[in-house]
């Protein structure tokens, strides 16, 4: 039944304009279900699927679990959770972003992390992240520092931002005058 309504929700947002599909691997079984539904619509070239790497859903959806999802932002868990994401979602990846990044991430500072993002970036998927919490703007200005090869990495930024939340506005707009695309 999940599946079914699932698929029926995306048809509906289809149907009504919608172009952006964001997911992520902690998503519970959100890719898997995102990928059979566009498997079955082989037409619908025109949507833009992106994907986050970075947490671990481990709830096993058991809502007394100790721990609900782990993040992790190393090379190791980027290589097992892009592989994973490919197997569900195949070519019609088209943005990873780093899932809830914070200015003391990993992310931003391991070179050979950085250098396996840049593959990534140069074999057409745009790479960019997230982030939440108190310090969203330390952490947007951190990635709009972050280079391999002298190119910026990260080519879109997702923050939290909302009538209550705008703390992180004045960087959203530095990134923006950077040139990344911005998703609130």
């Amino acid at each position: 039944a999940l599946r079914a309504r699932t698929h029926e929700l995306l048809d509906a947002a289809y149907a009504q304009g919608v172009r952006y599909v964001d997911t992520a691997r902690s998503y519970g079984r959100a890719e898997e279900f995102l990928g059979e539904w566009l498997d079955a619509r082989p037409s619908f070239t025109d949507l833009v699927v992106g994907s986050k790497w970075g947490y671990t859903y481990t709830a096993d959806w058991r809502v007394e679990a100790e721990e609900h999802e782990v993040k992790d932002h190393s090379l190791a868990t980027f290589e097992r959770q892009y592989a994973e994401t490919r197997d569900l979602l195949g070519d019609r990846l088209s943005l990873y972003q780093v899932h809830s990044v914070t200015p003391d991430s990993p992310a931003l500072t391991d070179k050979e992390l950085l250098g396996r993002l840049a593959a990534l970036a140069a074999d057409g998927v745009t790479v960019g992240l997230s982030t939440s919490g108190p310090a969203q703007a330390d952490a947007i200005r951190a990635a709009l520092a972050v280079t391999v090869d002298g190119e910026p990495l990260f080519r879109t930024v997702q923050a939290t931002y909302n009538a209550l939340e705008t703390s992180a506005a004045p960087a959203l707009a530095e990134a923006h005058d950077a040139g990344l695309t911005v998703i609130v």
